[in-house]
């Protein structure tokens, strides 16, 4: 299927691996040219520069510390002058800490509203004026099925995804008409490193093996076993595409089934 995005830009966050870069890698298989970032400057120039000779598509790459408002700004102005219009926004970051409540100081939660909150706010400013004045644009945010059921232990992600999921939800009435569309895509378990360090972490505390600490995430998931990051990164692909052009503001679980809601 033809998503009628070839020759577009995207600007894709936290891209050097996991999901992340598997939404690079479907956007760039349909023609789009890629902004890269990551604070792991040799993580993102491997993936960059496999994507790019995989591709054929222009591939920009620069280290970034999305907590970082300055870091920020530096990406969005190299993006200008190299790249161009962006046309595609994903947002994504690493989660925050788990933990109970009382176990966050008021700097950890401060850092965790730098890291997935106040990174999609500053991306979304600066790139959301020019796919106005040109009316067209997407705007895809990674966040979480804790937006839909929180998830016991998550304090810090469950409170700061739903606080992203409010702002997609109402910049996406606001520039409704526009051709500016905002959604959010929520994964699941999702084979990736961050999965896999905290499959570790449980089997550590457990006194058991990642095996079965997979085994175990697989059995409450409906459809029997753990998503892939390429599974994920087709729905992102979809959103940033011509074809959904009549969807905007809402939050789409990847998840194998995993959230029970109707809604």
């Amino acid at each position: 299927m033809d998503l009628g995005i070839k020759g577009k830009n995207a600007l894709v966050a936290a891209s050097s691996k996991g999901l992340g870069r598997a939404v690079a890698e479907e956007l760039a298989a349909e023609g789009v040219n890629l902004v890269m970032c990551s604070r792991s400057a040799d993580a993102l120039e491997t993936a960059s520069q496999q994507i790019r000779e995989a591709s054929g598509v222009n591939v920009l790459a620069v280290p970034t510390d999305l907590t970082d408002a300055n870091a920020v700004e530096h990406l969005l102005d190299r993006t200008q002058k190299e790249i161009g219009q962006i046309d595609i926004l994903v947002t994504n970051t690493g989660g925050p800490p788990p933990g109970p409540f009382e176990s966050h100081s008021s700097e950890a939660w401060s850092q965790a509203v730098h890291q997935n909150l106040y990174s999609v706010l500053n991306l979304a400013r600066g790139l959301l004026p020019a796919m106005l004045d040109s009316g067209w644009g997407r705007i895809v945010n990674i966040t979480s099925v804790a937006v839909k059921e929180p998830v016991d232990g998550l304090i810090l992600s469950n409170s700061i995804r739903a606080a992203v999921t409010g702002f997609a939800k109402t910049l996406a009435t606001e520039v409704a008409g526009s051709g500016v569309t905002v959604n959010n895509v929520m994964p699941g378990f999702t084979m990736t490193d961050r999965l896999e360090s905290l499959a570790k972490s449980r089997a550590e505390q457990a006194g058991s093996t990642m095996d079965e600490i997979f085994e175990g995430m697989a059995q409450t998931i409906p459809m029997g076993r753990i998503g892939t990051p390429r599974e994920f990164a087709a729905m992102v692909g979809f959103l940033a595409s011509d074809r959904a052009s009549y969807i905007t503001g809402v939050s789409i679980p990847v998840d194998g089934g995993v959230v029970k809601g109707l809604i």
